[in-house]
């Protein structure tokens, strides 16, 4: 049928409430704006469509009959497909971070307009920064704007201990991601990116890291790929140019670090004294993974005291145990 016969046989199927009917021309004209390479069109006819029908999440756009790959050697899943119901203002991050990934959100919603000037969107991203400052949940909450699953890499399946292994495991991952639309993430990136000028790695993980540039180089599917690093430098100088963007978290200052207490100790009543300025403070050069640790811990330390409310000892005392702990983990407490 032509666009307009498929149109006239919704309004059809509208008016005599057939539904059977209804979803089965609504799936052909999708599928046709598909073929058109209309895929944002395409994804947000479908959302409309399934929210409509009750399927919930959107998750039967997204192929998930699709079977998850999984390591030869061990049959460990390689991956994970996630789902997530997050806002944006989710985010206390810098206000440099946050446009940047606004502007990834708002490319990939105006792919069909970029393609008539034969501009694509940002699919290959790069996030860098110290652990705990926010880049996994940036990707949750890309993921959750756009409605668009998660799919988690698994790189502790990826690195087999047959490495001629590894190389195939990379190959189902981007096989698997190339038939539908997904946010990706690779998480602890550097473990695949290394160098491949480090005098302590092999020729097979130098052949592995080769077989990965490759595999971004080709990738052509409709997904947005991150890949998250805490080690920045020990990433193949090769990998970089392979990115349309790279991100750098930063830790949270003052300000952020003020509102993150703030926010992380919002399910438990308060104390009038709680003083947030001087927690802040006191959190000095602490990531907000460590913030929320801190405020989970002063909770609980009023929560097993059947006390009704959050006061500043709780914490003081929390904050205190966590940079102790740290100095612990940095071997920066004397030996009595």
């Amino acid at each position: 049928m032509t666009t307009s016969e498929l149109i006239k046989q919704l309004f059809l199927s509208f008016n005599n409430k057939d539904n059977e009917a209804f979803l089965q021309v609504a799936r052909e004209y999708i599928d046709r704006e598909e073929r058109k390479k209309h895929t944002i069109v395409a994804r947000e006819l479908e959302k409309a469509l399934y929210q409509t029908t009750g399927v919930s999440n959107g998750q039967k756009r997204f192929k998930q009959n699709l079977p998850i790959p999984r390591d030869t050697e061990k049959g460990f899943p390689l991956l994970e497909i996630q789902h997530y119901e997050y806002d944006f203002d989710s985010l206390v991050l810098s206000e440099e971070t946050k446009t940047h990934l606004e502007r990834i959100i708002r490319e990939f919603k105006d792919a069909d307009i970029l393609a008539t000037y034969n501009l694509n969107y940002k699919k290959k991203i790069l996030l860098c920064g110290k652990p705990g400052t926010g880049k996994t949940f940036s990707v949750q909450i890309v993921s959750s704007v756009l409605q668009i699953p998660l799919v988690y890499i698994r790189f502790d399946a990826i690195i087999s201990s047959y490495l001629g292994e590894t190389a195939g495991n990379l190959r189902k991952v981007f096989d698997f991601i190339e038939n539908g639309t997904w946010i990706v993430l690779f998480d602890e990136f550097d473990i695949i990116g290394k160098n491949r000028d480090d005098s302590h790695e092999h020729g097979e993980i130098k052949r592995v890291v080769n077989n990965f540039l490759q595999m971004l180089d080709n990738f052509k599917g409709d997904s947005i790929l991150f890949a998250a690093t805490n080690h920045q430098n020990m990433l193949d100088s090769a990998i970089w140019r392979r990115f349309d963007a790279v991100i750098d978290y930063e830790l949270p200052d003052e300000a952020a670090r003020k509102q993150l207490f703030e926010r992380y100790l919002q399910p438990l009543k308060r104390d009038k004294k709680i003083n947030f300025s001087k927690a802040a403070k006191d959190s000095k050069e602490l990531s907000p993974a460590d913030i929320e640790m801190i405020a989970v811990e002063a909770m609980k330390s009023a929560i097993i005291d059947a006390r009704n409310s959050l006061s500043m000892n709780d914490l003081d005392a929390a904050i205190e145990q966590f940079i102790h702990r740290e100095k612990v983990k940095k071997h920066e407490l004397r030996k009595e």
